[in-house]
């Protein structure tokens, strides 16, 4: 098909529409199409291009008369340089473009100038005299035999027959059109200025059921034939897969470019407002630099221009875009193209809220398949949501929420207790479909392919008879002389680099779908059979995930398997109910870590986002070194949690400085600054970070949470908080919430009821079952030989008890005791049993 390009001419060239010559350094248009005289000698490389060049007038009086099917300059962004141009040039071929389209516009429907009319549609006799036989002409009159009649009859009613059955298939396909209607673009229900009413209809009620009314009453009008896959593809921005490459400060500079606007000024205006949308829209509107108040853009025609927008990189193109879509909508409108592109329409109404107008169930549907159009044709067809999986279409994981006491865990299950090693890895879903494989991550989106190397030459290994698969999994490093696995993060790409003697290992602990049978309402139990029957290990490669089963009520075996999985250096358990099903999405597993079982210590970690930062102080001077974490509510508002300054090193501190540096706006501890999204009492920072939604998300733990009157998340604070680790993983929507918050604090109130104290037989989770006994063996004698040191120091200390030494140093007398071996920090009450540890340290009786 046909190109453009604009550039000034270096030389004299010729216009091939009127034949005059244009002259050097004037601006001229080039079409560029292949040419035909040239034979490429490679049948898969293309000819090469031809250039014929015309003045920008004659160009586009050319177009004029272009049938219909011709492709000819809609909008700046097709003309290749056109960025490159000056400002006269670039506002004469904009004037055009806008007359070539009222023009087009005025002519409706008529058929353009050379375009053939289209072909008369045969009637009902036509198609009847075509299917008839043809009857041969005949060089004499001859006279037909009975036989020959008969047979002309017989064929005759063979024909009409064929010709009836034909009509009735047909009646039935055209009433299978007519049930799912294709999507007319000048319907009212596809006015973009429309959309544009809804969405602040949305944002206008604070209910979340009336949020659902308002988009139930918009798609169950009257008449309604508005495109609905286009319509939820835009109310719900966020699960957009397209990339447009434009942040706050990147639009402020196009717009102010655009309209001759200072760029400072606009960014103090954003500062204060929190949103760009609504500063840009004020500037148009005030300005009167709108040339309609509303346009008869469809929304079709917005998210072609989205696509369009999507494939832009350079500043120039992204400016012409801009500039062609400015020139044709009004201010409401620009408001919300700014906010589809920067993917928050903010009006407070997330995916369950949108999906609960269109039908009942669409959202638990949605979440099974994560594809809208499958929501769009069942709700269309009039048929009942789905409910089941399919391949390539990622499902939410089911989640696991804090537990902090054997008694929640017995409360929250019904049947056998399945306890399950917690791997400090990635969370992946396999998808597999004959020889394709997809790896998707907790965030549902593709795991890069590194980190899965060599899995599709493996899996397949594992499991000889599944051909169609999905699988729910943890991807690590794992050391191929233990077995044992490396830490997290050594998956990256540089520190995999660092463990050459290491293989990427995929533990799987569940199966949801094997050869087209779905598993998602099978009990666990059920699950974990099936797994066993259809899987075979591969060493250091495809594991089995590590668990074991707890009856019901025997709160000291499943004491022993937290304080085992602990001791063997693992992250912590996952306890599941062997009874439950798959639950994408809910939280209906509990987690248990080390954290949580210190006395007086957090339920859980907390995943918060950086809100602020303050200068630090001494060395740290000049430097943000304590932080200020935050969650978000559902209404989209962010609320001061605590503030952070311990956990870093000071190489990690000047790196998250650098990080931070053009994320953070210097506010000077000024309330005044403060942005609208943000609810903080007091202890104003001296940054505030410009865009939440790009700010990291830190794992705080702390010794308790409390609630005091300093912050704003519901009272809830940490005490002693520290970062124990950066969550690159998570964002601002994957980050802890303020439901969640509420939640853990709930939870801590209760004390754990694990005794971690208790002398408890030692288990290794991840070692076979003889290595078990031995090590159990080797604990026992040791243990032994530790109590008889202690009661000989236990004598020894008696007896100094009764004689006065007031110069005795306590410390010398205690590692004069016990061999030089240094004090255990937890004392008495270390849960430790591991003989390495106890030979390292020594533990005091009292």
């Amino acid at each position: 098909s046909n190109r453009y390009a604009a550039d000034i001419a270096k030389r004299v060239s010729g216009c091939k529409k009127c034949k005059q010559t244009i002259p050097k350094g004037e601006c001229r248009i080039a079409k560029i199409s292949p040419n035909p005289f040239v034979q490429n000698p490679d049948p898969d490389v293309p000819p090469p291009d031809m250039k014929a060049y015309f003045h920008i007038k004659c160009m586009f009086d050319t177009f004029k008369n272009a049938r219909a099917t011709t492709k000819v300059i809609d909008e700046p962004s097709d003309i290749e340089g056109f960025g490159n141009l000056g400002k006269d040039e670039k506002d004469e071929i904009v004037k055009l473009i806008d007359e070539l389209d009222e023009m087009r516009a005025s002519k409706g429907s008529k058929t353009p100038k050379g375009k053939k009319a289209p072909a008369k549609r045969k009637n009902d006799d036509d198609d009847e005299e075509e299917n008839l036989p043809q009857t041969p002409r005949r060089l004499k009159k001859e006279k037909k035999t009975d036989n020959e009649k008969e047979s002309k009859k017989k064929e005759k009613k063979k024909v009409v027959k064929e010709e009836e059955e034909n009509e009735e298939e047909e009646d039935k396909e055209e009433e299978e059109e007519k049930k799912v209607k294709e999507p007319v673009e000048d319907s009212k229900f596809n006015h973009f200025h429309r959309f544009c009413k809804l969405c602040d209809t949305i944002g206008t009620v604070s209910k979340y059921t009336d949020k659902s009314l308002a988009v139930k009453m918009y798609i169950g009008r009257e008449g309604f034939d508005g495109d609905l896959l286009t319509i939820l593809r835009l109310l719900l921005p966020s699960i957009d897969q397209r990339v447009y490459n434009l942040k706050e400060k990147q639009l402020i500079k196009l717009f102010s470019s655009m309209w001759d606007e200072n760029a400072q000024d606009l960014t103090h205006s954003y500062n204060q407002s929190g949103d760009v949308s609504v500063t840009l829209r004020k500037v148009f509107s005030e300005n009167k630099l709108n040339r309609v108040d509303k346009s008869d853009w469809s929304i079709m025609k917005v998210d072609r221009w989205l696509n369009k927008l999507a494939t832009l990189s350079g500043e120039a193109e992204q400016l012409s875009h801009l500039q062609f879509a400015v020139k044709r909508i009004g201010p409401l409108e620009l408001q919300y193209l700014i906010r589809l592109i920067k993917k928050d329409l903010r009006f407070n109404a997330g995916v369950k809220h949108i999906l609960d107008g269109v039908d009942v169930g669409a959202y638990d549907a949605f979440q099974s398949c994560r594809d809208l159009s499958v929501i769009v044709s069942h709700k269309e067809e009039e048929k009942p949501m789905p409910s089941g999986i399919s391949l390539s279409t990622p499902i939410l994981p089911m989640l696991a929420e804090a537990c902090k006491s054997v008694e929640q865990a017995m409360r929250a299950c019904k049947g056998t207790l399945i306890t399950e090693i917690k791997y400090d890895g990635e969370r992946v879903q396999v998808h597999k479909n004959g020889d394709s494989f997809n790896f998707y991550s907790r965030s549902l989106k593709p795991v890069q392919e590194y980190k899965m190397e060599q899995l599709h030459t493996v899996i397949p290994v594992a499991f000889p008879g599944g051909d169609k698969l999905i699988l729910d999994s943890e991807v690590l490093l794992v050391d191929n002389a233990t077995g044992k696995p490396l830490p997290f993060g050594t998956l990256g790409k540089h520190k995999k680099e660092q463990f050459k003697d290491a293989s990427v290992c995929l533990f799987v602990f569940d199966i949801l779908l094997y050869n087209d049978d779905s598993l998602l309402d099978k009990p666990l139990f059920e699950r974990k059979k099936l797994l066993k029957k259809h899987m075979t290990e591969v060493n250091n490669r495809v594991h089995f995930s590590q668990y074991e089963e707890v009856k019901h009520g025997d709160n000291k075996h499943l004491s022993r398997m937290i304080f085992s999985a602990i001791d063997d250096g693992l992250e912590g358990l996952v306890i599941k109910d062997s009874k439950g099903i798959y639950e994408p999405g809910k939280r209906h597993w509990l987690k248990v870590k080390k954290d949580y079982l210190q006395e007086g210590a957090m339920a859980d970690t907390a995943d918060l986002i950086v809100l602020g930062a303050y200068y630090g102080t001494g060395s740290k001077g000049g430097l943000m070194s304590v932080f200020l974490m935050g969650v978000r509510d559902g209404m989209g508002k962010y609320l001061t949690v605590t503030k952070v300054g311990n956990g870093h090193t000071d190489e990690e501190l000047e790196t998250i400085n650098k990080q931070l540096k053009d994320k953070m706006k210097k506010i000077y501890r000024a309330a005044e600054s403060v942005p609208s999204w943000l609810d903080i009492k007091k202890d104003i920072p001296d940054f505030i970070i410009q865009d939440p939604s790009l700010s990291p998300v830190w794992e705080i733990t702390g010794a308790e949470l409390s609630r005091t009157g300093h912050h704003t998340a519901d009272g809830i604070s940490i005490r002693f908080p520290r970062v124990t680790r950066i969550r690159k993983d998570k964002d601002y929507k994957t980050a802890t919430s303020l439901d969640e918050l509420k939640k853990l604090y709930d939870t801590s109130k209760h004390k754990s009821d694990i005794k971690e104290d208790e002398e408890e037989e030692e288990i290794h989770l991840y070692g076979k079952k003889d290595e078990k006994e031995k090590v159990k063996k080797e604990t026992d004698e040791e243990t032994k030989e530790i109590e008889k040191d202690t009661r000989k120091r236990k004598k020894v200390v008696e007896e100094s008890e009764d004689e006065e030494k007031p110069q005795s140093d306590p410390k010398k007398n205690r590692a004069a005791d016990n061999g030089g071996k240094p004090p255990c920090k937890y004392g008495k009450a270390c849960y430790r049993k591991n003989p390495e540890h106890l030979r390292e340290f020594f533990h005091p009786t009292k």
